[in-house]
């Protein structure tokens, strides 16, 4: 892979993580209430938006990288962004990863690991 590929895909996994980190924020909001009144107290907030942003950036961020990869390779090292946002839940949201989930987090770093060692050939 050249520098521009991988730091597109970087920015792929980190934009992609940010916004999924951002909607979980603002949906997770205890304060939020019911129906109509969750959506007008999450529009409110700034997490959807940077949610909102960071998706945007991904979208134009993916199409830059899908331009210099093949599709089949782009999809599976997009693939890592799982892995990520997992781990991040973990991290900042304490969500719980079971043995099955740890188990498929290492089944696709180590997909991911062979694609991009063995590249679009």
């Amino acid at each position: 892979m050249t520098p521009l590929v991988v730091v597109l895909w970087l920015l792929n996994v980190t934009l992609d993580t940010v916004g999924q980190l951002s909607f979980k924020a603002a949906a997770g909001d205890p304060e939020a209430g019911d129906g109509m009144a969750r959506w007008k107290y999450m529009l409110a907030r700034p997490w959807i938006w940077v949610g909102v942003v960071s998706y945007v950036a991904e979208f134009l961020v993916w199409i830059a990288f899908l331009s210099l990869v093949d599709l089949s390779e782009g999809v599976l090292l997009g693939s890592i962004n799982i892995v990520v946002v997992m781990i991040a839940g973990r991290i900042l949201f304490r969500e719980r990863l079971t043995p099955l989930r740890v188990t498929g987090i290492l089944l696709v770093t180590a997909g991911v690991a062979i694609v991009g060692v063995a590249g679009g050939g």
